[in-house]
């Protein structure tokens, strides 16, 4: 069965913190949203509710192989009835209440078949939708009789597309036991990270913290508050909370790792966190929504240098791309052709450096900016830029230009009051002797809008 290795944890570790929600920290509520009561969830009750979502489904009739979009947020409901639907060998199709806008396009592009909502105060609604999935790599996970995960990208780059997942392959990895650890939920519901964090702390014994909102002062206070171990999140994140100084009105003190992913770290910023919690080590992850999460080993706490692999998974570079060949890669999307090679590797798009066995990810292939023939890595740019006084976010893209083909572009957020004059003059004058001239960006705007998603994502 598809989680009976979870479910003979559970019962190892019933008198145990599996989860703690709903705790404000004494932050604010967004208004218009109901304050939702701490509640702590032991293994025991995790369990039970699973049982109670497993008899639910049956009561439903809702059959095995059915396709379900499950929108949610973590909460003890969502966790339970994912962990449900995947026993009964359903294909989940993992939607947040952030979709709001694409939510209907997202369901039909995943041939959904019923919806199952959670809704902040964790009450459920099930439905069906008269659809009748008929996609062939819905079939192929019907045929072999197992469960599976529908995870749509992010559609940064364009429109989402939707990795199909079979979970039997997935959760191999997650029998294998490890230290039990406070872990912050910081990686959304929807998101490939946010599901193997889960998971992993699930199949250990751990406590899963779920904030009730993902800014820098709750994330602390949760910290703080719950003693939190572990925290997986984004450079975006980390540098928000240095700028605001959440970390000095804040215990930090328990957390023993940090790991982070899903952007390039500014060098500046692993730099000055190094340096302010030295008792913290700072561990580079590497995952994608079609491959999943890789074990990892960074060089060391302050080194952007780092080895990804480990087993079930194989590396290789190709005119300085990363390319990787995975057991538990995604059977393919739902509408788009699979970007894997003819002997079955995929094609990260991530341009990479080497030494040795150690990889340093460059950026994106598709964000390389070609200024005259010269390459231009954004995140170069940005990690320069990072440091100026004043500066709080910066992103750095290309823009077309007809006599160099590309020119770089700036946007940058500023906690200084300044006009855009006096800072363009001061960039120039600060970047001379720390980039080459076509590195230097030739426009420049300044906003007021964040420069980051809801995701803790550096947006262009």
């Amino acid at each position: 069965m598809a989680i009976e290795f979870l479910l003979e944890r559970f019962d190892q570790t019933k008198d145990a913190e599996a989860l703690i929600w709903g705790d404000s920290y004494g932050a604010l509520v967004p208004a218009g949203t109901q304050c939702v009561r701490y509640r702590s969830v032991l293994y025991s009750e995790l369990g039970q509710l699973v049982k109670f979502w497993q008899e639910r489904l049956q009561k439903e009739v809702v059959p095995k192989g059915a396709v379900i979009a499950l929108e949610a947020d973590f909460s003890p409901n969502s966790v339970a009835l994912l962990l449900s639907l995947l026993q009964h060998n359903c294909i989940v199709a993992l939607l947040t209440a952030e979709m709001k806008t694409s939510r209907d396009e997202l369901r039909q592009i995943a041939e959904v078949e019923w919806i199952i909502k959670v809704g902040l105060d964790d009450n459920v609604s099930i439905e069906q939708t008269g659809t009748q999935a008929r996609h062939e790599l819905l079939h192929q996970l019907r045929d072999r009789q197992h469960p599976g995960l529908i995870i749509f990208t992010s559609g940064s780059t364009g429109k989402s597309k939707a990795a199909v997942h079979d979970f039997i392959l997935m959760q191999e990895k997650f029998q294998t036991v490890r230290p039990a650890q406070r872990t912050l939920l910081f990686l959304l519901f929807d998101h490939i990270g946010g599901i193997n964090t889960l998971l992993h702390v699930l199949a250990n014994g751990g406590c899963a913290v779920i904030p009730l909102d993902h800014s820098p002062e709750t994330v602390a206070a949760a910290i703080a508050k719950h003693r939190i171990q572990v925290l997986p999140t984004s450079p975006t994140f980390l540098n928000l909370l240095l700028l605001g100084g959440v970390h000095q009105r804040y215990d930090l003190s328990s957390l023993e790792i940090v790991t982070y992913g899903t952007e390039v770290m500014p060098e500046s910023v692993l730099s000055n966190l190094n340096q302010l919690f030295p008792n913290i080590r700072f561990h580079q992850t590497y995952g994608l929504t079609e491959l999943g999460i890789m074990r990892s080993k960074s060089r060391s706490s302050d080194s952007l240098w780092f080895k990804v692999g480990g087993e079930g998974y194989e590396t290789r570079i190709v005119n300085g791309m990363l390319e990787i060949q995975a057991k538990s890669a995604m059977l393919g999307y739902l509408n788009a052709p699979a970007p894997f090679t003819p002997d079955g590797w995929y094609m990260t798009g991530d341009l990479v450096e080497i030494d040795g066995d150690w990889l340093k990810i460059l950026g994106r292939k598709s964000e390389l900016i070609n200024v005259g023939g010269q390459k231009v890595y954004p995140a170069e740019v940005e990690n320069v830029l990072q440091t100026m006084e004043g500066v709080l976010e910066v992103s750095v893209k290309g823009e077309a230009n007809p006599i160099t083909g590309n020119i770089v572009t700036a946007k940058v957020r500023l906690t200084t009051d300044e006009s855009l004059r006096e800072f363009r003059i001061r960039l120039r004058a600060f970047c001379q002797d720390k980039l080459e001239s076509y590195k230097i960006p030739m426009r420049v705007m300044l906003v007021k809008e964040k420069l980051h998603s809801d995701r803790f994502k550096k947006t262009h």
